[in-house]
Protein backbone atom coordinates (compact mmCIF):
# COMPACT_ATOMS: atom_id res chain seq x y z
CA UNK A 1 0.00 0.00 0.00
CA UNK A 2 1.50 3.31 -0.82
CA UNK A 3 2.94 5.32 1.57
CA UNK A 4 1.47 3.66 4.90
CA UNK A 5 2.32 5.16 7.94
CA UNK A 6 1.32 4.50 11.94
CA UNK A 7 1.68 7.42 14.14
CA UNK A 8 0.69 8.89 17.57
CA UNK A 9 -2.19 10.73 17.30
CA UNK A 10 -2.35 14.21 17.87
CA UNK A 11 -5.21 17.06 18.81
CA UNK A 12 -5.26 17.41 15.07
CA UNK A 13 -6.88 14.62 14.18
CA UNK A 14 -10.13 15.38 17.22
CA UNK A 15 -12.47 16.05 13.77
CA UNK A 16 -11.53 12.81 11.84
CA UNK A 17 -11.38 10.59 14.68
CA UNK A 18 -14.37 12.01 15.81
CA UNK A 19 -16.20 10.84 12.62
CA UNK A 20 -14.50 7.48 12.83
CA UNK A 21 -16.48 7.30 16.03
CA UNK A 22 -19.69 8.35 14.56
CA UNK A 23 -19.55 5.95 12.00
CA UNK A 24 -18.69 2.90 13.64
CA UNK A 25 -21.45 3.31 16.47
CA UNK A 26 -23.66 3.74 13.51
CA UNK A 27 -22.21 0.93 11.73
CA UNK A 28 -22.12 -1.55 14.68
CA UNK A 29 -24.69 -0.78 16.77
CA UNK A 30 -27.08 1.39 14.83
CA UNK A 31 -26.50 4.21 17.43
CA UNK A 32 -26.42 7.75 16.53
CA UNK A 33 -23.96 9.59 19.11
CA UNK A 34 -23.64 13.25 19.27
CA UNK A 35 -21.05 14.70 17.96
CA UNK A 36 -20.10 17.32 20.60
CA UNK A 37 -19.84 14.62 23.40
CA UNK A 38 -18.02 12.31 21.01
CA UNK A 39 -15.48 15.19 19.83
CA UNK A 40 -15.38 16.16 23.90
CA UNK A 41 -14.68 12.44 24.79
CA UNK A 42 -11.80 12.54 21.97
CA UNK A 43 -10.23 15.90 23.39
CA UNK A 44 -10.45 14.74 26.50
CA UNK A 45 -7.88 11.67 25.77
CA UNK A 46 -5.54 14.41 24.06
CA UNK A 47 -5.76 16.63 27.26
CA UNK A 48 -5.30 13.65 29.66
CA UNK A 49 -2.93 11.34 28.72
CA UNK A 50 -3.11 9.13 31.49
CA UNK A 51 -6.81 8.34 29.87
CA UNK A 52 -4.68 6.83 26.93
CA UNK A 53 -3.61 7.63 23.52
CA UNK A 54 -4.98 7.28 19.66
CA UNK A 55 -2.86 5.60 17.13
CA UNK A 56 -3.86 6.87 13.59
CA UNK A 57 -2.91 5.18 10.01
CA UNK A 58 -2.06 7.51 7.05
CA UNK A 59 -2.00 7.34 3.54
CA UNK A 60 -0.96 9.58 1.49
CA UNK A 61 -1.45 11.97 4.18
CA UNK A 62 -5.09 11.10 4.52
CA UNK A 63 -5.82 9.91 8.35
CA UNK A 64 -7.42 6.33 7.40
CA UNK A 65 -7.78 4.27 10.35
CA UNK A 66 -7.75 5.24 13.99
CA UNK A 67 -7.57 3.27 17.13
CA UNK A 68 -7.65 4.35 21.05
CA UNK A 69 -5.30 2.55 23.44
CA UNK A 70 -6.28 2.22 27.32
CA UNK A 71 -4.85 0.20 30.48
CA UNK A 72 -5.76 -1.69 33.11
CA UNK A 73 -3.46 -3.29 36.15
CA UNK A 74 -3.02 -6.94 36.50
CA UNK A 75 -2.46 -7.33 40.13
CA UNK A 76 -2.47 -11.37 39.22
CA UNK A 77 0.29 -10.47 36.22
CA UNK A 78 1.76 -7.54 38.09
CA UNK A 79 2.00 -5.55 34.85
CA UNK A 80 -0.29 -3.44 32.31
CA UNK A 81 -2.56 -5.02 29.83
CA UNK A 82 -3.41 -2.35 26.76
CA UNK A 83 -7.05 -2.61 25.99
CA UNK A 84 -7.68 -1.86 22.22
CA UNK A 85 -10.81 0.36 21.47
CA UNK A 86 -12.83 2.31 19.18
CA UNK A 87 -10.82 0.70 15.93
CA UNK A 88 -12.08 2.36 12.56
CA UNK A 89 -10.33 2.03 9.41
CA UNK A 90 -11.95 3.98 5.92
CA UNK A 91 -14.36 1.51 4.65
CA UNK A 92 -12.39 2.37 1.23
CA UNK A 93 -9.17 1.03 2.41
CA UNK A 94 -10.49 -1.88 4.34
CA UNK A 95 -8.66 -5.30 3.92
CA UNK A 96 -6.03 -3.54 2.85
CA UNK A 97 -3.57 -4.16 6.09
CA UNK A 98 -4.49 -0.97 7.84
CA UNK A 99 -5.54 -2.58 10.78
CA UNK A 100 -2.60 -4.66 10.74
CA UNK A 101 0.05 -2.41 11.07
CA UNK A 102 -2.09 -0.04 13.67
CA UNK A 103 -2.40 -2.63 15.50
CA UNK A 104 1.21 -4.25 14.90
CA UNK A 105 2.51 -0.51 16.31
CA UNK A 106 0.39 -0.98 19.19
CA UNK A 107 2.47 -4.80 19.72
CA UNK A 108 6.05 -3.35 19.00
CA UNK A 109 5.11 -0.44 21.79
CA UNK A 110 3.68 -2.37 24.46
CA UNK A 111 6.78 -4.79 24.08
CA UNK A 112 9.24 -1.66 24.58
CA UNK A 113 7.20 -0.47 27.61
CA UNK A 114 8.33 -3.30 29.48
CA UNK A 115 5.14 -3.51 31.69
CA UNK A 116 2.78 -3.87 29.36
CA UNK A 117 1.93 -8.47 29.78
CA UNK A 118 -0.88 -8.33 27.13
CA UNK A 119 -3.28 -6.92 24.75
CA UNK A 120 -6.73 -7.30 24.66
CA UNK A 121 -9.83 -5.56 23.01
CA UNK A 122 -13.47 -7.03 22.56
CA UNK A 123 -15.35 -6.71 19.44
CA UNK A 124 -19.07 -7.48 18.42
CA UNK A 125 -20.21 -11.41 18.21
CA UNK A 126 -22.10 -10.79 14.94
CA UNK A 127 -18.14 -8.69 13.30
CA UNK A 128 -16.58 -12.51 12.06
CA UNK A 129 -14.48 -10.03 9.93
CA UNK A 130 -13.05 -8.29 12.59
CA UNK A 131 -12.82 -11.63 14.60
CA UNK A 132 -11.08 -13.18 11.97
CA UNK A 133 -8.41 -10.20 11.68
CA UNK A 134 -7.89 -10.17 15.13
CA UNK A 135 -7.35 -14.35 15.28
CA UNK A 136 -4.73 -13.74 11.82
CA UNK A 137 -2.77 -11.23 14.01
CA UNK A 138 -2.48 -14.08 17.14
CA UNK A 139 -5.43 -13.18 19.26
CA UNK A 140 -7.57 -15.84 20.69
CA UNK A 141 -10.76 -15.85 22.18
CA UNK A 142 -11.17 -15.56 25.99
CA UNK A 143 -13.12 -17.62 28.72
CA UNK A 144 -14.56 -14.13 29.36
CA UNK A 145 -17.56 -12.04 28.58
CA UNK A 146 -17.98 -8.59 29.23
CA UNK A 147 -20.63 -7.06 31.43
CA UNK A 148 -21.55 -3.49 32.15
CA UNK A 149 -24.00 -1.71 34.09
CA UNK A 150 -24.00 2.44 32.92
CA UNK A 151 -24.20 4.79 35.81
CA UNK A 152 -24.59 8.18 34.24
Amino acid sequence: MSDLIVRDGCIKDAEVITTFQQRMAWVTEGKSLDAETVSTGVRTVFNNPEFGCYLVAEIDGEVVGSLLITQEWSDWRNGLFWWIQSVYVDENVRRRGVYRAMHEEARKRAKAAGNVVGIRLYVERENTIAQQSYMQLGMKPTHYDVYEELVG
